[in-house]
């Protein structure tokens, strides 16, 4: 059975799903910004914005998270946990004891709170641990997705979801098994930029969409856990490439049904034994919309989308880098009139706003007991393309 189609927030219009009922019935509040308003829109999210109406909780109660694994990324989500009213981090799980006591201090993690993976079953235990965030090398989100779905806490992994499309449904499984829920960290859905392109196409001005062009990439340094595959599942597309591949689908609001895909290694300087340096793909979608998207490790490759549209077009670019985005848009009245409305709007917010607010967005699903709206099923749709992208490219996947 195909899986169901991708629900996405909108900044004009909230989709809540409270009750997960059999007629899968909703609330939709419907909400029109100002420029102005959109430029405020800040480190909370859009959800937080309007909590209030939406999500209105009688204490300010705090989702305790455990950190697993302690590189680059941890540091901006914890540093985002500290702006979060409902969220703050309760426990440290890492390879490096020495380097978890620093870091316990700047947040107030007891040293009994810490934990290695070799001993990190015992978090069952922890009273003051709801949730995991997991922020490990890829090989590593199943193994510890199922771990702390058994010790009965939800799990916020970070994309790729996992290396293969038996993970991801492992994952899912032991979530649903133990009753927990598991959010795959894609912070562009809740990002105001990214939501106000999908607000435009959503709303028609752009009329029928035609093309959407997007790339992301990087020149990636020797030595990094990313060129090699075991560890990844994968070169750029599963890492950058994977907004583009999202970005595609939330724009449209479509599922992709073919793929063609080339690849190459340009640089023979011993980074690229494992994984490709360089990959390109389209994707045509259900109602006839192409997608042309790139990746690399080999370049500075920014990170954008344009989408074409009957009556004018989107470009944000920067789309998803941590902060800094920009939205720049024109589009007309009827198809065949030259665009005449002009939307150019920054945003200024600066990392880690993105992660602040979805840290914001899981805590309140847990607290709520509501579905996130990037659940584990959205992770296994972008697998199972990236699958098919690297089939196209003759590329195996572990």
């Amino acid at each position: 059975m195909p899986l169901p189609p991708l629900k996405l927030l909108s900044n004009r219009h909230v989709t809540v799903d409270f009750h997960r009922t059999r007629d899968r019935g909703f609330i939709v509040v419907p909400m029109t910004f100002t420029r102005r308003e959109f430029a405020k829109l800040g480190a909370l999210g859009f959800a937080a914005r309007f909590a209030p109406p939406l999500f209105a909780q009688t204490t300010q109660r705090q989702t305790g998270y455990a950190i697993i694994g302690l590189g680059r990324i941890a540091d901006i989500f914890m540093r985002g946990v500290k702006d979060s009213p409902n969220s703050k981090v309760t426990a440290l799980v890492s390879g490096h004891r020495d380097k978890a006591l620093r870091i316990a201090a700047d947040y107030g993690v007891p040293e009994s709170s810490i934990y290695s993976y070799d001993d990190f079953d015992s978090i069952v235990s922890n009273k003051t641990v709801d949730a995991v965030y997991v922020a490990l090398p890829n090989s590593m989100h199943a193994d510890f997705t199922i771990r702390a779905a058994k010790a009965g806490k939800h799990v916020l992994c970070e994309k790729p979801m996992a290396i293969n499309v038996g993970e991801c449904e492992s994952m899912i499984a032991a979530c649903k098994s133990a009753s927990v829920k598991l959010m795959i960290a894609y912070r562009c859905h809740y990002e105001s930029t990214n939501l106000k392109a999908v607000d435009l196409i959503r709303s028609g001005a752009l009329g029928q969409v035609q093309a959407i062009e997007t790339a992301f990439g990087f020149n990636e340094r020797a030595g990094e856990w990313r060129l090699d595959k075991k560890l990844s599942g994968g070169g750029p597309l599963v890492d950058v490439g994977i907004y583009s591949l999202n970005a595609t689908r939330y724009l449209t609001g479509e599922e992709p049904v073919s793929f063609s895909a080339f690849s190459s290694v340009i640089d023979q300087d011993g980074r690229f034994t494992s994984v490709e340096e360089n990959l390109s793909w389209t994707m045509k979608f259900p109602s006839g919309v192409v997608a042309s998207c790139a990746t690399t490790y080999g370049g500075w490759m920014g990170g954008f989308f344009k989408v074409h549209g009957a009556k004018g077009w989107i470009d944000a670019d920067p789309a998803f880098n941590y902060d800094g985005l920009h939205l720049h848009a024109q589009y007309s009245t009827d198809v065949g009139e030259f665009p005449h409305t002009v939307v150019d709007e920054a945003n200024p917010q600066k990392n880690p706003y993105q992660f602040t607010a979805q840290a914001n967005h899981f805590s309140n699903c847990i607290q709520n007991n509501l579905e996130p709206k990037t659940p584990g099923e959205e992770g296994l749709r972008d697998m199972s393309y990236i699958t098919e992208i690297y089939r196209a490219a003759g590329i195996s996947m572990l």
